[in-house]
């Protein structure tokens, strides 16, 4: 059997909603859309939260490693075999690309080839410092370049040329090719800079000039992104340039895709669309993603390629770290014992529809015992969603039932009908907590 190319296309805080082919949000993305229309995407994908203000750091360690959020420590231990270092390891050729926020030990276990690549967490889209591939591997931090090139194009030709350099007689590839799209600067490039106007913009139902409680996060960096409390004005200007970013990448992505298919690899290549979490832009009268409301631990992942239903869309609940398992799976590769990820392989040939019965998810500023911190976690069912959080030794408890208010704007949590429901979910809540090894618990 003939074993399946990967091309994994990771975009930088783009939230689940806003992709136009869902009709959520009116932002064009016609090559994103035709993936969905080609294979299946998931509508409740999510990320298990993050113990870092940069959410992104443990969301593609979770994705990289297999593991949950509390055993995915930064940098990335020896013991957690990641993926493209699996895949290297059963012959495949892999390739990094593009943004990369897990150190460059990490890289080097990982990609036998690569382009460029930035190991930071963001920066001025016209002015990424990359290093190449090699460099990377060999830490010489004297090859550090900066390039003129809008980011996103910058890396869209990276890959564009390593596809380029592939047959079909070479031996099956794994590249990874990573965005820092559509995460601020939000500076759209040339016609993509005024393609939506801010005063047509339509604020979410859910927006507020500022979020009811305090968070304990109200001084981080992405919340000072925009005044406080929020001004509508503000708001729909970030949102226009956040949609310009999003049409901008899905136009680079095209061109990646087509140059798939012009060097005959489309066939046999799974294409994977997905991001590192969402994005808050006024949602809660919140700006980034340090939180766990939807809009932030959702995203947008789509599947295309050999055995993938098309046209499928599903509403299973699912992590980004199921990916792990799903494409070592299709690589024919053994699964270690430290996975904790579960194979999407059978619902993405049509068999079933149910995958998880519950996400649980976590926010707090860092690994260590999260008592004195700001802290969240959340536990999301079928239909209903507990949030607690603490701030300053003072708890809060939130239930929203999704399927009526999928925005969560109706905080039911204190109302005598859904007590039962309260415990039940406090219940779930603290069995997830323990089997994810979460530090609150033996804080308890």
């Amino acid at each position: 059997m003939t074993r399946p190319n990967f091309l994994l296309l990771i975009a930088d805080d783009h939230r689940h909603s806003a992709i136009g082919g869902l009709g959520l949000e009116p932002v064009e993305t016609p090559t994103l859309d035709r993936l969905m229309a080609q294979g299946t995407a998931f509508t409740r994908a999510g990320i298990m939260g993050a113990t870092s203000h940069a959410v992104c750091l443990p969301s593609r360690g979770m994705l990289l490693s297999g593991r949950g959020l509390f055993r995915t420590p930064d940098p990335l231990p020896l013991d957690a075999p990641l993926l493209p270092e699996l895949l290297w390891q059963e012959g495949y050729e892999t390739c990094g690309i593009g943004k990369w926020h897990n150190h460059s030990e990490s890289y080097a276990r990982c990609f036998s080839t690569g382009g460029k690549v930035f190991l930071g967490g963001m920066s001025d889209q016209y002015a990424v410092p990359v290093y190449p591939w090699a460099a990377v591997r060999t830490r010489d931090e004297s090859r550090l370049e900066v390039h003129d090139a809008f980011s996103t194009t910058l890396f869209a030709d990276e890959a564009i040329t390593f596809l380029q350099s592939r047959s079909l007689d070479d031996e099956p590839f794994f590249a990874w090719v990573s965005f820092t799209s559509p995460h601020d600067p939000r500076t759209p490039p040339g016609d993509y800079a005024t393609r939506y106007q801010a005063e047509d913009i339509e604020l979410p139902d859910n927006f507020l000039a500022q979020h009811p409680f305090d968070l304990g996060i109200s001084d981080i960096r992405d919340e000072v992104l925009a005044e406080q409390p929020r001004d509508e004005a503000e708001i729909r200007r970030h949102i226009a340039d956040y949609y310009g970013m999003i049409t901008h990448m899905d136009a680079e992505i095209g061109r990646i895709l087509e140059t798939l298919e012009q060097q005959g690899l489309a066939d046999n290549t799974v294409v994977i669309y997905c991001a590192d979490h969402g994005l808050a832009l006024g949602q809660h009268g919140l700006m980034g993603k340090q939180n766990v409301y939807e809009h932030s631990l959702r995203i947008p992942l789509i599947l295309r390629g050999p055995g993938i239903v098309a046209g499928q869309r599903s509403d299973a609940l699912c992590y980004l770290h199921d990916l792990y398992p799903t494409l070592l799976e299709r690589a024919g590769c053994a699964l270690p014992e430290t996975s904790e990820g579960f194979s999407l392989n059978a619902l993405l040939a049509g068999q079933g529809t149910r995958h998880r019965r519950s996400l649980f998810a976590a926010w707090q500023p860092d690994q260590g015992h999260p008592g004195a911190q700001p802290h969240m976690r959340s536990l999301r069912g079928e239909r209903f969603k507990l949030i607690e959080s603490r701030v300053s030794g003072a708890a809060r408890s939130q239930l929203f039932d999704l399927r009526a208010d999928p925005l969560e704007m109706n905080d039911l949590s204190e109302l005598r009908g859904y007590q039962h429901v309260m415990e039940r979910m406090r219940a779930r809540l603290r069995i997830w907590q323990c089997a994810a090894g979460d530090p609150l618990v033996s804080e308890d």
